[in-house]
């Protein structure tokens, strides 16, 4: 088991500790946070990279925007706050658009490069 690894076990392990002890809302919230975090380290590390660093910007920032879009609606199910609900709403919104964007940079650089 590698130290980054071993440190996700042990994040998670103190995760499920402090959800033990907390409300079920709350529980069920920092469930989806560490869904939301393993999910998007799991997808960065899978990135195909190609030492393009403007590729390997958008590979890696993708799954990272989507990560954010995920904790953004884990706080839209569970956040009461409206200044915070609104912050995520505009999270979801603007990382979309910007994954979008890396999305059609990666497009036209392959047809680009196949030329």
């Amino acid at each position: 088991m590698t130290v980054k690894s071993a440190g996700i076990v042990l994040g998670l392990v103190i995760a499920v500790a402090a959800a033990a002890q907390m409300l079920p809302s709350t529980a069920r919230f920092m469930q989806a946070m560490n869904a939301s975090m393993e999910h998007m380290d799991r997808e960065m590390a899978a990135a195909l990279m190609n030492g393009n660093v403007d590729h390997d910007f958008a590979t890696m920032m993708i799954p990272h925007h989507q990560g954010a879009i995920d904790m953004a609606k884990a706080e839209l199910n569970y956040g009461k706050d409206p200044v915070m609900r609104r912050l995520a709403q505009e999270i979801i919104v603007d990382q979309k658009s910007e994954i979008d964007a890396m999305q059609l940079w990666l497009t036209k650089n392959l047809a680009a490069r196949k030329k």
